[in-house]
Formats: C-alpha cells, sequence, structure tokens
C-alpha cells in the first residue's frame, strides 16, 4: 500500500458505564506519525453496531449533556424490539443512526483542523461490552 494511506486500530475499554471518550490526543499521535506534515483526511470509524463517532467540548459538562440527551431520545426501557443483553439494550443498537460510526476531518500540514472547542470522542453507551475497537485512517 502507498504512503498516501496509512490505518491503525485503537483498542479501549469504555468501562462498565455509559462513556464519551476524548480520542483527540490519540488522532493527534496517529496524524504525527501518519501524515508526516502532509494535507489529507483522516477517517475515525467504530466498527460496532452500538458506538458512536462525535465532535464534541470535552470537560465543560457538555459530555454529560451528550448522555442525558441521549437517554431522552433512547430511554433504557422495554420499548425496543432487540431484546438480548442489558435492560433496553435495543436503544444501543439505535444509536448510530443518531451519532454515526464515523468521522472524516481535514488534516493540513500534518494536523488536525478542529475548532477551539472541538474534541473527536467515542460515544458508547453499551454497558454490556467494553472493549471497542476504533480505526484511525489518513489518505494524503
Amino acid at each position: 500500500m502507498s504512503d498516501a494511506f496509512t490505518t491503525r486500530v485503537l483498542s479501549l475499554s469504555s468501562g462498565s458505564t455509559e462513556r464519551v471518550i476524548d480520542l483527540t490526543r490519540d488522532c493527534e499521535a496517529f496524524l504525527h506519525e501518519a501524515a508526516a506534515g502532509r494535507d489529507g483526511l483522516l477517517n475515525v470509524f467504530v466498527p460496532h453496531a452500538t458506538a458512536g463517532i462525535a465532535l464534541i467540548e470535552t470537560g465543560a459538562g457538555s459530555d454529560d449533556d451528550l448522555l442525558a440527551s441521549l437517554h431522552s431520545l433512547l430511554p433504557a426501557d422495554d420499548r425496543w424490539q432487540h431484546r438480548h443483553g442489558s435492560p433496553g439494550h435495543g436503544r444501543d443498537h439505535v444509536l448510530p443512526a443518531i451519532v454515526a460510526p464515523h468521522a472524516t476531518l481535514p488534516v493540513v500540514g500534518g494536523r488536525l483542523q478542529l475548532g477551539t472547542w472541538q474534541s473527536v470522542c467515542l460515544v458508547d453507551t453499551n454497558v454490556s461490552n467494553p472493549d471497542r475497537q476504533v480505526r484511525l485512517s489518513f489518505l494524503g
């Protein structure tokens, strides 16, 4: 494969609670090696049916607000047709339709081009499966 495309898989554990996990530093470290100062695109993809990727401010309460909003939109109760796993687990399978499982971001001069308060985050509401993979791919 050419130097124009590089990919890496991050393995992480989201634990036993719903979480928003900031991946920005992982993305920047990957780009430091993969982009080597070039312009291009970073694709962030989570290959799971119950997680998503969001661009959101973290550390000021927005991550908790996102989880609270998802609770309002997708309550963890018995209304869901998909019923295996923990109570209300069907909601986790609807999450990627609202929080997409991917994001494609601009890279200029080897650096991720985010807004001042934007972070790249994994959104995981599935408390039954803490083991996650996130694929980072640079095309440039």
